[in-house]
C-alpha cells in the first residue's frame, strides 16, 4: 500500500477541545478578619481572605494577573501578635490568624503612605488614589512646599505612547508586565536606589532603541497615568478627554486567530483607546501592538 493511499485510511482529527485537568482540592484555612471567622483555600493570601470577609483593603502595586512585589505597603493590615504590619497582598493566610483591616495603626500607616506619594508625585490622573486620599484624610501639604519631587519632562519619543515619570509611584506593575508575568520582553526595569530609583530602559536609551515591542501592556497596568497611549495624552493636553462621553464596546481582534477580546473606547465617533478585560481567559488584560494600537486604519479617508 502506498503512502498516499494510507493517508486516506487515517481517522479524522478529533473535534473535541481538550480541557486541563481539574485543580486538586486545597485544604481549608480558617482565620479571623475583623472578628469574623472565614475560610479560604490553602495558598490564598490574607487579601483573598479579606475580600471573602467583605472587608475593603486598598491596593496599589497589586494586580490579580501580576506577581505581588510588596512595593507600596498600602494594603497593610494588623495581625495579632506580629511586630510589624502585614502586606495583605502577598502574605499567605495561616490557620488561626487574627487580622484587623482598619485599626488606628493601619489607617495611620495608609494615610502616611498616601501623603508621601501625593507630596512627591503628580497624582492628577491617578483615578484609583484620589478617593483614597479623601477617605484617609491625607494631607500631603503638611510636608511643606519644599518636599522632594520627581517632576521631570514627559518622555515623548515614539508614536504610540508617552512616559511621564513625574507621575510614577514605583509600583513595579509595568516591570512585571514587561517581564515574566506577561510579555517576557524585559525592556524596562528599576534603576538606581533610594531617591534615585526610577523606571528605565536598558542603559536609559530612548524607547525606540530599546527592546520594547510596543505591546502597551505596561500602559494597561499603570495606575497613575505615568504611561499613557498617545491619543489619550493628546486629548488630555487639549482638555478634551471625556470618559463619561465614551462608548465602550467589546469585540474580537481581527488581526489573527488567537481571538483576543478588545474593549474599544469611542469618543466623538473616534476610537481613542483600546483595552482588554482583565478577567478574560484569553487575554488576561494583555494585548499585542496590533491589538492595542492598530486601529488607526479605521479613521483613514478612502482614496479618491
Amino acid at each position: 500500500m502506498s503512502t498516499d493511499s494510507l493517508w486516506y485510511h487515517l481517522p479524522p482529527p478529533s473535534t473535541v477541545v481538550p480541557t486541563p485537568p481539574a485543580e486538586a482540592p486545597r485544604a481549608p484555612v480558617a482565620l479571623s478578619i475583623d472578628g469574623r471567622e472565614v475560610e479560604v483555600a490553602a495558598g490564598d493570601t490574607v487579601l483573598d481572605a479579606c475580600r471573602t470577609a467583605g472587608a475593603s483593603v486598598p491596593t496599589l502595586c497589586y494586580l490579580e494577573t501580576l506577581t505581588p512585589v510588596n512595593a507600596c505597603r498600602l494594603c497593610v493590615v494588623e495581625q495579632e501578635g506580629a511586630r510589624v504590619l502585614v502586606p495583605a497582598c502577598s502574605r499567605k493566610a495561616e490557620p488561626g490568624m487574627k487580622i484587623q483591616t482598619a485599626s488606628p495603626r493601619v489607617r495611620t500607616a495608609r494615610k502616611v503612605v498616601l501623603e508621601l506619594l501625593a507630596s512627591s508625585v503628580d497624582l492628577s490622573t491617578a483615578g484609583e488614589l484620589t478617593p483614597l486620599l479623601e477617605e484617609y484624610g491625607a494631607a500631603p501639604g503638611r510636608f511643606g512646599a519644599g518636599a522632594a519631587t520627581v517632576a521631570q519632562p514627559v518622555k515623548d519619543d515614539n508614536d504610540l505612547y508617552v512616559r511621564d515619570y513625574g507621575k510614577c509611584v514605583l509600583c513595579y506593575k509595568c516591570v512585571e508586565a514587561c517581564g515574566t508575568d506577561a510579555q517576557h520582553t524585559f525592556a524596562i526595569a528599576v534603576a538606581g536606589r533610594g531617591f534615585q530609583a526610577h523606571i528605565s530602559t536598558e542603559l536609559d536609551v530612548p524607547l525606540p532603541d530599546s527592546a520594547c515591542v510596543y505591546c502597551g501592556n505596561c500602559i494597561a497596568v499603570c495606575p497613575t497615568g505615568a504611561l499613557m497611549a498617545k491619543p489619550e495624552f493628546l486629548l488630555r493636553q487639549a482638555e478634551q478627554w471625556a470618559p463619561e462621553r465614551q462608548a465602550v464596546t467589546d469585540t474580537i481582534c481581527p488581526y489573527c486567530g488567537v481571538g483576543c477580546t478588545l474593549t474599544v473606547h469611542v469618543q466623538d465617533q473616534q476610537i481613542v483607546k483600546v483595552t482588554s478585560p482583565i478577567d478574560n481567559g484569553t487575554t488576561r488584560g494583555h494585548l499585542c501592538v496590533k491589538g492595542r494600537f492598530g486601529f488607526e486604519y479605521v479613521h483613514s479617508e478612502p482614496e479618491r
